[in-house]
């Protein structure tokens, strides 16, 4: 069986002696017209890729649309927490900021919680000082002569009524 789109690999057999004349070549056609083509395009050689080229996808950053700030949920973290933990929150603070500046970003949360954390950080030392300290140096003074007078948070007291509150 022969395929009508492949040449015959042999030669038709020469009927009469006379050799065989080729097809007519076509016209050229006139200005401005069609001009058919007479052959397919080739198709691609093997082992080349027939899919079109596309671009390459663009890379991953991380977060959608760039817009993510490190150490900006960190910031967050700390702000909260530098109302009830005034050390933690300035901990966590100033390391949501270093990481945020090594991005070059800016980070309010991070700035907030520092400064709240140490205003609640000397607000705590100085009532340390201003109520825990007095009444140690209260009880260390009663333990030493339970006779005496000591005056706590601006009322006198004997040290037998310091030392009956705090239980000794």
């Amino acid at each position: 069986m022969t395929d009508p789109n492949t040449p015959d690999a042999t030669p038709p057999a020469n009927q009469g002696g006379a050799q065989p004349t080729p097809p007519a070549q076509p016209a050229p056609p006139a200005y401005g017209e069609y001009a058919p083509t007479t052959q397919p395009p080739a198709a691609p050689a093997y082992g080349q890729n027939a899919a079109p080229a596309y671009n390459a996808a663009p890379a991953y950053n991380g977060g959608a649309g760039g817009g993510t700030v490190p150490g900006k949920t960190l910031g967050i973290v700390a702000f909260i927490v530098s109302f009830f933990f005034g050390l933690l929150g300035l901990i966590l603070g100033i390391v949501a900021l270093v990481q945020s500046k090594k991005a070059g970003r800016g980070n309010g949360f991070a700035i907030a919680a520092i400064i709240i954390g140490a205003i609640s950080v000397v607000v705590g030392l100085i009532v340390i000082f201003a109520v825990i300290v007095p009444s140690l140096n209260a009880a260390t003074t009663c333990l030493n002569d339970p006779t005496a007078v000591v005056q706590v948070w601006g009322v006198d007291l004997s040290c037998q009524e310091v030392l009956e509150q705090s239980n000794r």
